[in-house]
């Protein structure tokens, strides 16, 4: 391993990446599904027809933005700060699905 890669990774044992690497898949997935919704809501409104609605898309693109800076501080961080961080990212994932998709 490198000097550098192993600076990198200190203080980050497998656990830690796994956790971190899970957030990660989760933060980049609400953003790949708000800009689906919100190419969604541009062809419903073009067409006529029905597609998700303003409140839809404001929580989901708040939802994603929230996520993405948690990932990012999740990433930066390491010990308890990016843990939380990361926790905060799976927990946004977890209500937004729970909230929006499953109820």
């Amino acid at each position: 391993m490198t000097a550098a890669r192993t600076r990198a990774h200190r203080g980050r044992g497998l656990p830690g990446r796994v956790l971190r690497g899970t957030s990660g898949v989760l933060a980049a997935g609400l953003v790949g599904l708000f800009v689906v919704l919100l190419a969604g809501w541009a062809f419903t409104t073009r067409t006529g027809s029905a597609g998700p609605g303003t409140g839809m898309l404001v929580g989901h693109g708040l939802a994603a933005a929230a996520a993405v800076v948690a990932q990012v501080v999740a990433d930066r961080r390491d010990g308890r700060a990016g843990a939380l961080a990361a926790w905060l990212v799976i927990g946004i994932a977890v209500a937004v699905l729970g909230g929006y998709w499953l109820f």
